[in-house]
């Protein structure tokens, strides 16, 4: 795996990658470097504009490039559940599903449209649905990977049963760290959920180390303390959004990849460089802490896997 690069991609020809969250930052990257590999990609994203420019700008560096948009708003289950429908008549299987959508550290609460708070809402409860939702296009695929983006902040995260939705208290890290701890433990009991029921997934999660994109002025504001830091550290602790997206890109596509894998950059602290085996926290390991989770995320979101199982 040292030096791995999108040089090592294998060929994607015949595969369907969807990606949340591509129409900038990782998930832009992830949808040039599979589109350059000869995948069909769906970018989703909630902005329309955006999409059509990601998608111009794709199809400048491969003319020939299999890529669409689609309008997906993760912080809307409606949303989702339009998305999937709308994908299962257009297309009967999907290959790979990559869960990057995020938001960070928002400054106030906030909360989605079906008012969840807004960071476990986007970042997690969004992509349990969708992942939910296509698992019968997923079954139909060939070798499927789901790939879920962490992030080194899931060290410091704990499931919060009690306030689960930061109603008593909110604090923007916390609940940063709470929803990235989730997808983590999401992606290694899909894996175990697949593997016990025959569902014929391999799942696994990334996280791009410090990678410059969007996300930090997004979330706390170039104001915020935490940004102030961010920028001191950048020329010497960061990377570029395409090196952010290899440890993803790796996940979902390399022969070497495991199930219920989690990869990140391989330098000090997981900061930067070509993607190795990340470290996964003892709090991720938790298997009735993860078994509850995924339960009470299906009667939130009111969404089974169990029911999209049967209809595969």
């Amino acid at each position: 795996m040292s030096g791995w690069s999108t040089a090592d991609i294998p060929p994607q020809t015949g595969r369907t990658a969807v990606i949340t969250g591509a129409t900038g930052g990782l998930g832009y990257e992830t949808a040039l470097a599979l589109a350059g590999a000869g995948a069909t990609v769906v970018l989703t994203g909630r902005n329309d504009i955006k999409g059509k420019h990601a998608l111009e700008r794709i199809r400048a560096q491969y003319p020939n490039a299999d890529v669409s948009y689609e309008t997906l708003d993760l912080a809307s289950l409606a949303s989702v559940a339009d998305f999937a429908g709308r994908f299962a008549i257009s297309r009967p299987s999907v290959d790979l599903l990559i869960n990057n959508a995020g938001v960070m550290a928002l400054p106030k609460r906030r909360t989605t449209q079906d008012g969840f708070e807004m960071q476990l809402g986007i970042n997690y409860f969004g992509h349990y649905a969708l992942t939910a939702r296509l698992l019968p296009q997923l079954r139909r695929g060939l070798k499927p990977r789901v790939v879920n983006l962490s992030s080194l902040a899931h060290r410091s995260g704990a499931i919060d049963f009690a306030d689960l939705q930061s109603e008593r208290s909110y604090r923007p890290w916390r609940a940063y760290c709470q929803s990235k701890l989730a997808m983590l433990m999401f992606a290694l009991e899909l894996q175990r959920r697949s593997d016990a029921a025959g569902w014929g997934l391999m799942s696994n999660a990334a996280h791009p180390g410090y990678a410059r994109t969007d996300l930090i002025p997004n979330g706390p504001g170039t104001r915020s303390l935490s940004s102030y830091f961010s920028r001191l550290l950048q020329p010497y602790a960061s990377q570029s959004a395409a090196a952010g997206a290899l440890p993803t890109l790796f996940a979902a596509t390399s022969p070497d990849a495991k199930r219920g894998g989690y990869y990140g950059p391989n330098w000090f602290y997981e900061l930067k460089g070509p993607p190795v085996e990340a470290k996964i926290m003892p709090q991720a390991k938790e298997v009735a802490v993860a078994a509850m989770l995924w339960e009470v995320s299906a009667t939130l979101t009111g969404v089974s896997f169990d029911q999209f199982a049967a209809a595969a």
